[in-house]
């Protein structure tokens, strides 16, 4: 066996392998007794068919498969070996006129195409200075916060008259109207129905429920209250869209009942519920708890930014590369065969961009000396259950639900690729916060919120 290596130009390598009989004759040879002892052929006791036979029958595939085998395995070893930092996949190179002819006698001979990244080296180090932000739990993001827990505590009540201004839901019977306003004979009729004035479209159909008391009756008409709501209507009058899209009746509705709706009351009922029993006390304290659990997430938004900075300040330290774009283009098209050319002219520049600060990254983390451990990565699977638990106004989930939660999304594959990557981020924005000289800023949530845009 003989590989050559050529790489002119530092990212379109030329990579040839020549294989001799010798390379994997044992193993042909090996894998053609297995057939033999496995063998059923009619005529023949089972292992006792001539190996001549086998050889005509099988040998040319197994001459594929164990020469496919050893320049692959060769090919991977001489590029680790040699340390290439290849791009993707070795592709066939367009250069080899004449194909290896295995049903031939050895030597063959093969010619890759290797696409090599393009060198650089980044650093980072006190002397680089990035900008870090703090976002403070201000009183408009806890009071905006201390809301989201009333309402989420909130009920429904009744109410006396309806007001729109505060949303209330109405409860009553609806029937469909003839053309002289009477009760239609074998109308639809709903009984029950629920409605909810301030989202109909037409002012003038929203404004005949204003101020209306149970046991008044309303007509109004669905289709003119919502001119392009099939949806709306067919939900209402519990009827097939079709049906609804060529429905121009009238309908009463007797109103049965009003139901408002109404916040929690700040107090000790609140408290228990947002943060467990006795572990606040006070509106205060309500208010303290509420910053000390927003830190972490505001701490991981911050993180978010500083890696988008990161990032910024690595691609123009780095400045531009030159890449092989021919041949990453055609790996792109290889992975991507059912979208096109044109696919692939489209996301290219796009894919560049990655693949640039997926090399810069590789080598940061390799600067800071990172490790994913399981640990890690279970870690980064409880965050992410802890930050869906929150989502849901769930902050005083107990550990083993959390666990048992995090666990059930480390049983998929994708996820767990998702959660290295995490671990990663969250590893190396540690380091390098340490490593780099941080330009310290401090923010409102708002204020981050409209940088982030």
């Amino acid at each position: 066996m003989n590989i050559s290596f050529e790489n002119p130009d530092k990212v379109n390598g030329l990579l040839t392998i020549t294989v001799e009989e010798a390379d994997f004759k044992d193993s042909v040879e090996k894998t053609l007794k297995d057939y033999r002892k496995r063998a059923n052929i009619p005529g023949f006791r089972p292992g006792q068919a001539p190996m001549g036979l086998i050889k005509r029958q099988f040998g040319v595939s197994v001459r594929y498969d164990a020469v496919n085998k050893f320049v692959g395995e060769q090919l991977y070893k001489y590029i680790q070996d040699n340390n290439i930092q290849m791009l993707g996949e070795p592709l066939p190179s367009e250069k080899q006129e004449t194909p290896a002819d295995i049903e031939k006698p050895a030597p063959y001979t093969f010619v890759f195409d290797v696409a090599v990244a393009p060198e650089f080296k980044i650093e980072l180090n006190g002397r680089n200075k990035i900008d870090h932000y703090t976002i403070k739990a201000d009183d408009k993001l806890i009071d905006e916060q201390v809301e989201m827990f009333q309402s989420r505590a909130g009920k429904y009540e009744k109410a006396e008259e309806y007001d729109a201004e505060k949303n209330d839901l109405l409860k009553g019977d609806l029937r469909e109207l003839d053309a002289e306003g009477n009760t239609k004979e074998d109308g639809i009729t709903v009984e029950g129905a629920v409605l909810m004035p301030s989202y109909i479209k037409v002012d003038e159909q929203k404004d005949l429920f204003k101020g209306c008391k149970p046991g008044d009756i309303i007509t109004f008409n669905p289709r003119k209250a919502y001119p392009e709501g099939e949806a709306e209507i067919s939900s209402l009058l519990k009827i097939d869209r079709e049906v609804a899209k060529t429905l121009e009746s009238d309908f009463s509705y007797q109103v049965t009942e009003i139901q408002r709706f109404a916040k929690a009351e700040l107090g000790q009922e609140l408290y228990d519920q947002v943060f467990g029993e006795g572990e606040v006390k006070s509106e205060e304290e309500f208010r303290n708890k509420i910053a000390e659990t927003l830190k972490p997430q505001l701490e991981q938004n911050a993180d978010y930014k500083f890696m988008i900075d990161v990032r910024k300040y690595c691609e123009d330290k780095v400045g531009d590369l030159t890449w092989p774009d021919a041949l990453l283009k055609r790996i792109m098209l290889l992975n991507n065969k059912d979208k096109g050319e044109d696919f692939v002219e489209k996301n290219y520049d796009e894919s560049i961009k990655q693949l640039k600060w997926h090399l810069i990254k590789e080598q940061l983390v390799k600067a800071q000396n990172i490790k994913i451990e399981d640990a890690d990565v279970k870690a980064a699977a409880v965050e992410m259950a802890r930050m869906q638990f929150a989502q849901y106004g769930m902050t005083n989930v107990p550990d083993e639900y959390v666990e048992n939660y995090a666990n059930e999304l480390l049983k998929k594959r994708e996820a767990v690729d998702n959660f290295v990557e995490r671990a990663i981020d969250i590893k190396l924005a540690a380091a390098l916060k340490a490593a780099v000289t941080l330009n310290e800023k401090e923010v409102t949530l708002e204020e981050f919120n409209e940088m982030m845009k």
